[in-house]
């Protein structure tokens, strides 16, 4: 955490780090991973809605667990652009991060992959490797997907590539 700001390694410090190692295909040691999640998600939701910076939902779309979606936003210039999150739990799971996907962005960014992938690899992935099985989905939001927005949507609004919703149905009154 060395060069880290001290707000990120604080957010970071009180996000439960997950014990069990353990992939979708580990039967019970795969809902007890699951437990481990959601008491990481939880506290992690909990944490970002005390600082008044709640930015996403997410759950299980699917009973496995393998299988999540929901909404994340940002706000820039006071405005709150919100996107689809869904991302699947990779079998080699936790060795292997999960791809988080923002579908109504692909092709926008080149900091993208084909589907929406948000791109991870540089700076992310080397991290969750050096922390596994601690990382978990909570883990991936904060250190991947909020840096990756904070990064990209300012960009993406300046340039004129993504709309406010208000902008957009104005424009489509016209």
């Amino acid at each position: 955490m060395e060069g880290w700001d001290p707000n990120t390694k604080s957010t970071l410090t009180q996000i439960p780090l997950l014990t069990t190692k353990a992939g979708p295909r580990d039967g019970s040691a795969w809902t007890q991973r699951l437990k481990e999640e959601y008491r990481a998600l939880i506290a992690y939701t909990q944490m970002n809605k005390s600082n008044d910076n709640d930015w996403f939902r997410i759950c299980a779309a699917n009973p496995e667990g393998t299988r999540w979606t929901g909404k994340c936003w940002y706000v820039h210039n006071l405005l709150k652009y919100e996107f689809d999150l869904q991302f699947d739990i990779p079998v080699t799971y936790p060795a292997t991060a999960p791809e988080l996907e923002l579908p109504e962005l692909d092709g926008k960014t080149q900091k993208m992959y084909r589907g929406g992938k948000i791109c991870l690899t540089v700076h992310f992935k080397p991290l969750w490797a050096k922390n596994c099985p601690r990382f978990g989905i909570a883990h991936a939001l904060c250190l991947g997907l909020a840096p990756w927005l904070a990064a990209e949507i300012p960009i993406l609004v300046d340039s004129g590539m993504i709309k406010h919703k208000d902008d957009a149905a104005s424009s489509n009154e016209s």
